[in-house]
């Protein structure tokens, strides 16, 4: 049996040990700590804009604290992309929200301004103003976010960025992350960098920032005895993961240069194959990471599927996945409104993720350009 070659395995840098056995010397065993406060300082510094962030357990965590701090409750209605995971919406559901659905801008993917502004325009005809947006920059691509704000700052909805694969990506040379109300970042196994399992909130305040933290720890008030005025949160990420992500962001820049080295290596490997398209920046204004490099399959030039050439991979233990299944085919989703054409639902037919490891090797190269050269589109 060949090695597995994994579609976005964790990458360690090297530094992250020193980090988690000074947690263990010092005994700060606990969701607090420094490497907690230090791994904190160095994506604030990352993001260069002036923000501030809260390490916690999962981006989904950070999603559901910026959704409670809009004020999202019971029976309000949050715009979100619907070519996306679930995590993206999940939150909406948890305060007893609405989800209302959003196509995608074919070009890069993510959500269609256009589309955006009919749905608020619609919602707000039905008397159900939208409390919220959430726009994803989907495998470290930008979205369109100066026509996104532009329509968010018309109608006066907060907006959320889900930046959860889009670390190092960045749109008119601002980092992704940088431009909501608040923006949410994973560290999960997968991701351009990790913690293992971790998230963190962005915002705009520091208030906000000490208001994420004190959810997040169970909202206790300050008082001599045990007392709890909000209900709180175990959502604080713990110091032993926060030293992974100290010593990992040390390689961020070089992990996001290897994701784009990926990005190259199957543009030049797609290059005469007409009937595959791989999903690229528009232009200059777009710098994604390349999260993870995806292709398209183009129906008129070829009849296979990207089930078939999943198997091809899968027959020489290579990983590759399905692009997300949009949120409105989704059967928890199913009666929720819905703005949009087909973007995503043809996108999610006809698209696959390839392998993008930081830590993919020449040798690992050579075995999937063996199977796309012997591959009859």
């Amino acid at each position: 049996m060949k090695s597995k070659i994994w579609l976005s395995s964790p990458h360690m840098g090297g530094g992250e040990m020193k980090y988690v056995q000074e947690a263990f010397d010092q005994n700060w065993v606990a969701p607090l700590g420094k490497n907690v406060d230090e791994f904190e300082v160095a994506i604030e510094k990352f993001l260069i804009k002036d923000k501030f962030v809260a390490a916690l357990s999962s981006g989904t965590a950070a999603l559901h604290l910026a959704l409670i701090q809009l004020g999202i409750g019971y029976g309000d209605e949050v715009i979100c992309q619907s070519f996306t995971f679930s995590a993206s919406a999940n939150p909406i559901k948890y305060l007893g929200a609405n989800p209302v659905f959003v196509d995608s801008d074919e070009v890069n993917w993510n959500m269609s301004p256009a589309y955006l502004e009919k749905a608020i325009q619609d919602r707000i005809s039905k008397n159900k103003k939208p409390k919220a947006v959430i726009v994803v920059h989907l495998y470290g691509m930008p979205a369109l976010m100066n026509e996104i704000l532009a329509i968010c700052e018309k109608y006066e909805i907060p907006l959320v960025e889900d930046s959860a694969e889009a670390l190092g990506s960045s749109y008119k040379g601002r980092q992704c992350g940088t431009f909501g109300e608040f923006a949410i970042l994973s560290f999960n196994g997968n991701k351009i960098i990790t913690t293992s399992g971790g998230g963190a909130l962005v915002t705009t305040t520091k208030e906000q920032k000490q208001k994420t933290i004190f959810l997040s720890t169970q909202a206790r008030d300050h008082a001599p005895h045990y007392q709890h005025s909000e209900v709180g949160y175990n959502y604080r990420l713990s110091n032993i993961c926060a030293g992974i992500g100290r010593g990992q962001m040390e390689v961020l820049d070089e992990r996001v240069r290897l994701r784009r080295d990926n990005h190259s290596f199957y543009k030049e490997l797609f290059s005469n194959t007409e009937a595959v398209d791989v999903f690229s920046e528009a232009n200059s204004d777009f710098f994604s990471n390349h999260w993870l490099t995806c292709i398209t399959l183009n129906k008129d030039l070829t009849k296979k599927t990207t089930h078939d050439l999943m198997t091809a991979f899968a027959e020489e233990n290579i990983e590759t996945r399905p692009l997300w299944k949009p949120m409105h085919l989704q059967p928890v989703f199913k009666d929720c409104p819905y703005y949009g054409e087909t973007v995503a639902e043809d996108l999610f037919n006809a698209g696959l993720c390839l392998p993008s490891g930081s830590n993919i090797t020449n040798d690992d190269k050579n075995r999937i350009n063996e199977v796309i050269n012997n591959y009859q589109f």
